[in-house]
Order: C-alpha cells, then structure tokens, then sequence
C-alpha cells in the first residue's frame, strides 16, 4: 500500500513537473515573434519611367583626372554592382519576405535612404516624393497586416510633412506630429513592455552644438527615455545613420569615415550609458555593411549595449567595393525585447542576372554561423574579441565576419585582408568614440597577438604590451 500511494505521489509530480515544463515551453513559444530590417533600397529611377530597366543608370567614371563624373551605363534586369537599385531587384526583395509571412512577423523597421545617390542629389523634389511613394505603396502591399516603421536618410528628401502624409498608415497621430516637427518620433506600444523610437539620425551631423533642431532632438530623446524607465519599460532605438566610424576605412580616423559630428556622437554615447538597461536594442543601417558596434560602461569597461547594422538593399557602395543585395529578419522577444537570433537573407547578384531570376537564399544564421545563442552585449564584446586572438590568415571566426560584412563579395584572398584589416574592423566595433577609436588604430597589430589574457569583470580580456580594459588604455609590463 505504501509503495502504491508512493508511486501515485511519483506520478502526480511527474506529470505535474511535465505540464510545467510544457507550459513554459508554450509561455516561451508565445513570446516569440520576428521583424524585419530593410534598409538603404536606394531606387533609382530616374531611367525607368516606362519600366524598362535596361536604359541604363547612373554610374561613376573617370576622365582622366581626379575628378568623377555620372555616366550612363548598360544596366541588366537587377542591377549592377555599381549601381543603385532597379525597380525589378526592389521588387523581388518585397516578394521573398512575403513568402515569410507565416513566422509571426510584428513589425517592419525601414531605416532609410529611399532614394538613388543621383536622385537624391539632381532630381525635383516632387518627382522624389513620387518615387519613395512607389516603394511605400509595394511594402504596405507586402506588409499588408503589419506595421512599417520608417527612419529618415540623408538621400531622403526633407519634406517631412508629405512624408508624413505618405507614411500616415503606419504612423499614430502623436507620432505624426513629432515626426513633422522633426523627422522623429516614438511608438507607444499599450499592451507591450517593448517600445520603438525612431531617430533623425541626420541632425546628428549638424555642425553646430546649438543647432536648434538638433538640441530638440536630443531633449525629446532624454525625456521619452525617463518616460519609459519611469514606466518599467523597454526600449529599441532605431535609425538611419550609425554612431562611430566606418570599419571599412583605411588609415587613421578622418571627417569621411566618422558617422556624427563628435559632439553628437558623445552625446550619444553618454546616453546609452545612462540608458543602457531599458535600451535592448539599436538597429541601423547607411553603411551598406554587415556589422555591428559594442558599447562598454565608463567606470568599470563592463560591455552594457550593442547595436546591429544591416546590411543595404542596393548593391552599390560609395567606397571600397560593392555589397549583394542584402536583406534582414530578427527572431526576438515580443515582450521583453530580448533579440535571440536573426537570418540574413541575400541575392547573388550575377547569378541573379546571369540567370534572369532572383534567387534570394539564406546567407546565414546568426545563432549557428558564431556559434552565440543571444544578442548581448558581452556575447557580442567576446565575439569581437576574437577577431584579435589569432592572425587573419589563420582566424576562422573573423574570416566569417569578413565575408559578411560584404554580403559575400570580400573575402580575406580577394582583399589581401591582413591583421591590420582585422584590427581596423575590431576598433570601429568596440571604440565608438572617436578618440578612442584613433587610439585603437595607433596600436600595434602585433600587440594584440599575445596569447596573455586576465579575468576582469566575469570578461576575459586580453593582457598584452598596450591593452584595452574596457575603454581605459593602459600599459601592462610583463
């Protein structure tokens, strides 16, 4: 009888502790959901007013001289790697992220730059209203049940109030109405912990630290954060332009590589620093490239935020060599915000055209490819880390980063890429700043090969002649 009530009792906790388990699992499943980052379409359409993409486009080419001049070129069906995008490489984006319709997507962010290089800078302002509303009409037809939240580029036109017309669909009132007076504004999300504030990230290149839309900015950014740490909430920053330098640049850090004006970007900095636990998240794009930016606590150099940069749509770059067409879906934690993973999708351009189809396929998981099972500030500082520990011919986990961050065009062979290389990338990742980002490129490659490493902070670092804790350079004797 005792062994009887016994395994009744075993059984009653068994199931008890399975239906836990099951319920969790279903508590966690629900929480799941995924949205997409677009980014930098740069459509040009200043020849394909009749739809007929082989007109050409503009393209640069050399005279002779030093200076470059807009030529008109032969353009295939999708595009050229010199090239912004043509209506039919816009057009097969938006039909691959339909097909993914089913994966519980949320939101959609769009950070940016609507418009060709050349249309930016030579077309009417009418005619560039006509063709940012033909990429919003396709995404608002592709993203028929979801929300589209757009951030302002600098090859977006200013004329914020028609755009703000033109986007009312996706944008609240309250939000309108900042984004008129500004080009930003928050989404207040009631039923959700997670918000989204979406940046004009083109006053942050004012070179007055008096600018007036500029101070606004930065006074309603301070606020709407209070605001959302006074309610226990949490938080994406979302917009066009990144902070830091560009990590592609070669040489010491110069006015061309640098994202903000330094006073922004300090700024900047300093407010993640007071901001970091309710920020979970900053997403952004205008470099053209895969990559991503850790920033580190100013007492301890403990890592404490990140942001992700996702690569363009259109497959041209201003310098240092093209991208394929790239395009980006997070999988992350509709109440917490918490970013578990993300695939990133791309379209092999010459194949595309060769074979007259765009075959969009996964380029990567995240999760699998680095071998990290969550977005966090120290996973992604350990991850960088690596990029150091071993030469470039020789580091398996930085070649992988190599080849992304072109979207599959660089590779180490096709560049030459050296420990130099890696080590300009490992600055602009980990040294927003820009003093110290200058300080990071000074440093000898060769000191950051020492196999020396010390436990600081629950962070394994690297302890060599000149080294980094946390943003802090200092000098170790050994």
């Amino acid at each position: 009888m005792c062994d009887h009530k016994k395994m009744v009792v075993l059984w009653i906790v068994t199931v008890g502790l399975l239906s836990v388990r099951v319920s969790g699992r279903g508590e966690l499943y629900e929480r799941i959901g995924y949205f997409w980052h677009i980014t930098d379409i740069h459509y040009d359409g200043h020849f394909n007013s009749y739809q007929d993409v082989r007109k050409g486009c503009w393209r640069p080419s050399y005279d002779g001289s030093s200076n470059m001049r807009g030529q008109r070129g032969p353009l295939s069906q999708y595009g050229d790697y010199s090239c912004d995008s043509t209506w039919e490489l816009i057009e097969s984006a938006a039909k691959m992220m339909m097909t993914r319709q089913n994966e519980n997507v949320e939101f959609v962010l769009w950070t940016g730059d609507a418009l060709s290089h050349h249309a930016s800078r030579h077309l009417k302002e009418d005619r560039q209203l006509e063709m940012i509303q033909n990429v919003t009409d396709l995404l608002r037809k592709t993203f028929s049940s979801q929300f589209v939240f757009p951030a302002l580029g600098h090859d977006d036109p200013s004329a914020r109030k028609q755009l703000g017309k033109m986007w009312s669909q996706w944008l609240p009132t309250d939000a309108m109405k900042f984004f008129e007076q500004g080009g930003y504004y928050y989404i207040e999300r009631k039923t959700q912990k997670l918000q989204i504030v979406v940046l004009n990230t083109n006053l942050m290149k004012r070179q007055d630290e008096d600018d007036e839309e500029a101070s606004n900015q930065w006074d309603w950014l301070e606020k709407v954060l209070e605001k959302f740490k006074r309610n226990n909430e949490v938080v994406y920053l979302v917009g066009h332009i990144p902070p830091g330098s560009d990590e592609r640049h070669k040489g010491l850090t110069a006015p061309s590589h640098i994202m903000y004006k330094d006073y922004h970007n300090k700024r900047y900095i300093k407010l993640i620093r007071k901001y970091h636990a309710i920020i979970v998240g900053q997403f952004y794009g205008h470099l053209h490239s895969d990559t991503f930016r850790v920033l580190y606590s100013e007492n301890n150099g403990r890592p404490i935020s990140w942001a992700m940069l996702a690569p363009s749509v259109t497959p041209k770059r201003t310098h240092d060599g093209p991208n394929n067409p790239g395009l980006r879906i997070y999988k992350f934690d509709k109440y917490s915000g918490q970013v578990f993973d993300y695939t990133q999708y791309y379209l092999d351009l010459s194949t595309a055209n060769s074979n007259g189809k765009a075959d969009w396929v996964v380029e990567y998981n995240f999760s699998t490819y680095y071998g990290i099972n969550d977005i966090t500030p120290l996973n992604l500082h350990t991850l960088a880390d690596k990029f150091t520990q071993e030469t470039a011919a020789d580091n398996g986990v930085f070649n992988k980063y190599y080849r992304a961050n072109s979207v599959r065009i660089h590779t180490k062979a096709t560049t030459n890429c050296d420990d130099t290389c890696a080590h300009t990338h490992y600055c602009a990742i980990t040294r927003v700043d820009y003093d110290e980002h200058e300080q990071c490129l000074k440093i000898a490659v060769g000191a950051l090969s020492s196999s020396s490493s010390l436990v600081f902070l629950g962070v394994k670092l690297k302890l060599t002649s000149v080294c980094f804790i946390g943003l802090v350079i200092c000098k170790m004797f050994w």
